[in-house]
């Protein structure tokens, strides 16, 4: 009974059923919390303004003659633009002349018969009331001169606004009035001017963000201590920096924000001719995201952002000791990238963290750590790592 029994346990045991081996500990990638040179920014949205803009209107009533710009181009100052209706405004510049003219000879006489008067009260013959009513009527002539003078200059004035003028440099609007119709200074805009080159560029701050920055900065130079750079809708960042040149001294009592003002060069893109239809990088009224970087780098402990994990105690890592057992760490984060964290607390440099195989890693178990795999080259075009895209949002850059 008892082989019979052995023969049933053997019959059970799978054929080729060898005792296995216990498995090693996990292998996980490891780096070093290292001390980097980073270049601290802080992210906005923004908006592009135009520094200069200015709607073109009559200053007196006329027919619309000729337009002398291309809708959508750029126009240089004092550009000839509109020209309006000239005959009856120099008909009025002529009659004005004439009639100073008049007015002047008329007042060469009164001076002469003034000047006989005065010479002949030297004598018998003369009579001092002569001499008041020569007086009286010279100065008379003289008061019409200074006032028919003046409606020369306002007629002169009138004829110079037939012509209408760019004040400025920028690109022009489409034309609100066509040639032939009557326009005055209540027909409204004509066309808007608008500046290029450079551009504002505006973006709300929070106050706890404004506060921030300057307790940042303002140590280290205030604007002179900081650089700005534009991401552009397509993903871009521009290639021109910007310096910040204004702070809104009022708050928005619905936002709680500030406004914050850079100044950004807007020159001719290379290639492109001038007078096209987008020649520049930059639109008046564009969207863009605003990048406040610091001049000067700082050196941080920093580490992957793929190390970092977080529960609802906050942020931790995983530490590998001297026996290559995992430990729970806490740590706190400053300004961070999504590639990088760089921390304020919790980590010593030199330590060994865990950042790949983090699935595999318990506290206090052995691993077996090895070099984590190098984060892959950054293109040129690409070079500047994006930051958390938020309203008031901040990161850094190694």
């Amino acid at each position: 009974m008892k082989r019979l029994l052995l023969v049933l346990v053997l019959a059970a045991i799978p054929l080729g059923a060898e005792a296995q081996p216990a498995s090693g500990p996990p292998a996980v990638g490891v780096v070093r919390a290292e001390r980097q040179q980073i270049t601290q920014t802080d992210e906005f949205i923004g908006r592009i303004q135009s520094i200069g803009r200015v709607a073109l209107v009559a200053r007196v009533n006329a027919f619309l003659e000729k337009r002398l710009f291309v809708e959508g181009a750029e126009v240089k100052k004092d550009d000839l633009l509109y020209q309006l209706e000239q005959p009856p405004f120099q008909a009025q510049v002529n009659y004005n002349k004439a009639n100073v003219a008049q007015l002047e000879a008329q007042h060469r006489n009164a001076e002469l018969t003034l000047e006989r008067a005065q010479y002949l009260l030297k004598t018998v013959a003369g009579q001092q009331a002569n001499v008041d009513a020569a007086l009286a009527q010279e100065r008379s002539l003289a008061a019409q001169i200074a006032g028919a003078q003046a409606q020369l200059q306002t007629a002169e004035i009138n004829l110079g606004y037939t012509e209408i003028r760019a004040p400025i440099a920028g690109k022009i609007s489409a034309t609100a009035v066509t040639e032939g119709n009557v326009v005055s200074p209540t027909s409204g805009t004509l066309a808007t001017l608008i500046s290029q080159d450079p551009m504002y560029v505006l973006a709300s701050v929070s106050m706890r963000t404004a506060l921030d920055l300057r307790n940042r900065y303002e140590p280290k130079g205030g604007f002179n201590a900081v650089v700005i750079k534009l991401r552009l809708p397509d993903g871009r960042l521009y290639g021109q920096d910007g310096k910040a040149d204004y702070v809104s001294p009022t708050v928005a009592t619905n936002t709680d924000t500030i406004t914050f003002r850079a100044v950004v060069p807007n020159p001719l893109i290379p290639g492109l001719p001038e007078h096209g239809p987008a020649p520049r990088e930059l639109f008046d009224g564009e969207f863009v995201t605003v990048l406040i970087e610091g001049v000067q780098p700082i050196t941080v402990l920093a580490i992957p952002r793929a190390a970092v994990l977080s529960d609802q105690q906050g942020d931790y890592v995983y530490v590998v000791d001297a026996q290559n057992k995992a430990q729970q760490r806490r740590i706190q984060l400053g300004q961070s990238t999504p590639s990088t964290a760089v921390v304020t607390s919790g980590l010593q440099e030199g330590e060994l963290i865990i950042s790949e195989g983090l699935q595999r890693a318990r506290p206090g178990e052995v691993v077996l750590p090895g070099p984590a795999t190098p984060p892959p080259q950054v293109s040129p075009r690409g070079a500047s790592e994006p930051t958390e895209p938020t309203s008031g949002g901040s990161g850094t850059k190694p």
